[in-house]
């Protein structure tokens, strides 16, 4: 996304970065989705079903926005809603489950012992806060998760803590690849492959800097090295699979999940599909949105068809590692600001020590530091000629 130009203020202090100016917007989203989080960590207990949590997520996202930034500026009211669907994705799903009511898998339900990925965002003027959060029902302080459960959902953990650290001005995206991938190899889990993290700006969660997880041979000789850099944005992705090799397929369940991409053009030429193409337009924006918020279903799948055969939307296709294998996942929104990077959204909800018990540790003195580093650094600072330290927060 390109940021709208701000013009200095008259005065002799240095004006604000972009990201710097905008941040509150990015912070009031990351609130709102911390608040429909803690709502549906509480629901999920055994026996809730898993398209009546998508849809109190996203009726939860659009209250939660509708309530704040309602002034007009200049005559226009603030758009903000919906910045990524809620999806709940179970066991060995990997993202981008969240049904409809005419889907054969709507009457799915939680159960004992499962491994629910919980994903949502919400945006404020385009400014989006995404989260994501594992947990695992009926858990508890005295009945903790153990085993290959336990290993994966701590691998991930550790590795998205990693990863916030990893992701600073100045360091290549291969770094966050290559941190995640030793860090999830010390509890014999893998990443799940050819998962991207983006960078992201107003009306943007896909951006063209990107970071790939466990990326193929192929990926590897293709895919972009980029440099963080001050005032950016990323949305950090990272899903860990207990499987040999972190290779997902798509099986039986369909895809809902969409997004226009805003940088093709293409005059469609279905009189239904530029009526589904102008309903995406109106309703979800440049945002990814779920098939259950078009008026009329089969029309909509009917005229998607050729949006996406013609690359004008894209589908968030619903994968699976190999049965019997489990996937978590954490997701984190981060700026990196001039003074150091802030973490925009909320830390996990449901994830505490006393509920995962891994036999499994992290080794490596490297690795071990890197996780226990704050997030940003003390720095000396001069004023009026005196050194004073300015306080940083952890994270």
């Amino acid at each position: 996304m390109s940021d709208a130009d701000r013009k200095p203020t008259e005065t002799t202090e240095k004006p604000r970065s972009t990201a710097e100016a905008d941040i509150t917007k990015y912070k009031a989203a990351a609130d709102i989705v911390n608040n429909v989080m803690k709502t549906l960590v509480e629901k999920c207990v055994e026996g809730a079903k898993v398209l009546d949590l998508c849809v109190e997520g996203d009726h939860l996202l659009e209250e939660g926005t509708g309530a704040v930034y309602n002034k007009s500026v200049k005559g226009v009211r603030v758009p903000k809603g919906i910045a990524f669907p809620t999806c709940i994705s179970i066991n060995n799903c990997v993202a981008h489950f969240s049904p409809l009511a005419s889907d054969s898998l709507s009457s799915l339900a939680l159960a004992k012992g499962d491994v629910v990925k919980i994903h949502l965002g919400a945006h404020v003027d385009g400014f989006a806060s995404v989260s994501a959060e594992t947990l695992v029902v009926g858990a508890t302080a005295e009945s903790p998760v153990t085993g290959r459960r336990a290993d994966v959902i701590k691998a991930a953990w550790t590795a998205a803590e990693a990863a916030m650290r990893v992701v600073k001005a100045g360091n290549k995206n291969w770094q966050v690849t290559d941190t995640v991938t030793k860090v999830t190899a010390a509890f014999n889990t893998k990443p799940v492959e050819g998962m991207l993290s983006c960078q992201q700006t107003q009306n943007v969660i896909d951006g063209k800097k990107r970071v790939i997880l466990n990326p193929s041979e192929q990926q590897k000789k293709e895919f972009e090295t980029v440099t963080f850099a001050e005032d950016e944005v990323y949305g950090i992705d990272i899903l860990v699979s207990t499987s040999e090799d972190g290779k997902a397929r798509i099986e039986e369940s369909r895809t809902t999940i969409y997004q226009r991409d805003s940088n093709v053009k293409y005059q469609l030429k279905s009189g239904t599909s530029r009526a589904v193409f102008s309903e995406v337009q109106k309703k979800a924006g440049p945002f990814p949105f779920n098939l259950r918020v078009l008026d009329d279903e089969k029309r909509a799948r009917l005229g998607l068809r050729g949006a996406v055969a013609h690359a004008l939307v894209k589908e968030y296709e619903v994968v699976y590692t190999p049965k019997d294998t489990f996937v978590a996942a954490f997701h984190f929104t981060i700026a990196l600001l001039p003074a150091g990077p802030i973490l925009l959204t909320h830390p996990p909800i449901w994830y505490k020590p006393e509920l995962v018990k891994s036999e499994k540790e992290l080794e490596d003195p490297e690795l071990k530091e890197l996780v226990t580093r704050k997030l940003r650094e003390t720095k000396k600072k001069k004023k009026g000629g005196e050194a004073v330290l300015a306080a940083e927060e952890a994270k």
